[in-house]
């Protein structure tokens, strides 16, 4: 079950994203995010937004992510690229899981396709794990030139 986090989520997100960048730096990818990313301030910011999410399963939460609908400043402006579409679109920030069950990327991409059916997310350049489960999910590489060593991927997707 996916729904919006709260406050009292924080030690368990907290330790997600503690596992996350372990499991980044172990897997080659040690430049993404840094000992304290996500900052705790912006995730509280999330929270008060209600635009940050767990995955939970039997009430344990294994994945957390942002989903942030409307325009995006990461995304604002992109070079040697173009977005698939300009309609309204929704993004997919910060995504992570505990390891303890499979399959947390896929739901929260059908969860997120079911609100909206134009969809963004970006990874580093050195993330090659998440680069290929994003284009196993329907996602088209957007922009050729990394930017800030990020590849930007879109997908239109029809909703459900």
């Amino acid at each position: 079950m996916i729904r919006i986090a709260s406050r009292n989520d924080m030690p368990k997100i907290l330790n997600i994203y503690e596992r996350a960048r372990k499991f980044m730096k172990d897997n080659g990818n040690e430049t993404q995010w840094n000992d304290n990313f996500p900052p705790e301030d912006l995730l509280i910011e999330d929270i008060k937004k209600e635009q940050l999410y767990v995955y939970e399963e039997n009430n344990i939460v294994h994945g957390v992510f942002a989903f942030i609908i409307g325009e995006d400043e990461t995304y604002k402006e992109i070079s040697n690229g173009k977005w698939l579409s300009n309609e309204v679109y929704g993004t997919i920030h910060r995504i992570a899981s505990d390891g303890q069950v499979r399959g947390v990327f896929d739901k929260v991409i059908s969860y997120c396709g079911e609100r909206m059916s134009h969809l963004r997310i970006d990874t580093h350049a050195n993330n090659k794990i998440m680069r290929h489960v994003i284009l196993k999910n329907g996602f088209v590489e957007c922009v050729a030139k990394r930017c800030q060593s990020r590849s930007k991927y879109g997908a239109k997707r029809p909703k459900k």
